[in-house]
């Protein structure tokens, strides 16, 4: 198994493993955002270097898998393209904490 499919598979249990009605700590999502350095990039409703969370969340409305995604992508460094065109490896957040990053995923995907 390839470190890329463990880090989605990882992802996915951690999704599992939480409990679904939980709500989210808006407190505690913006902190990590900013503890992780996410918003050097991202702001809620302006693109700065990378999307408008209210863009991802837009961009993953409706889909069944939304949250397992960005939990995957939030976790793992990926290649990503920016609206200048150049690409570079996103940064994962600074936490192993599957629940914190949850409450993160949730937060963006609420915007």
């Amino acid at each position: 198994m390839t470190a890329k499919t463990l880090a989605a598979a990882a992802a996915v249990l951690f999704t599992l493993a939480l409990p679904a009605g939980a709500a989210v700590d808006a407190d505690g999502a913006t902190k990590l955002a900013k503890d992780s350095s996410c918003t050097k990039c991202h702001t809620v409703d302006k693109a700065k270097k990378g999307p408008a969370y209210q863009k991802i969340a837009a961009k993953f409305k409706g889909k069944a898998d939304a949250e397992a995604k960005l939990m995957d992508y939030v976790t793992r460094s990926p290649k990503v393209k920016l609206e200048d065109g150049t690409e570079e490896e996103h940064a994962a957040v600074k936490t192993k904490d599957a629940a914190q990053v949850r409450n993160l995923v949730q937060w963006i995907l609420a915007q």
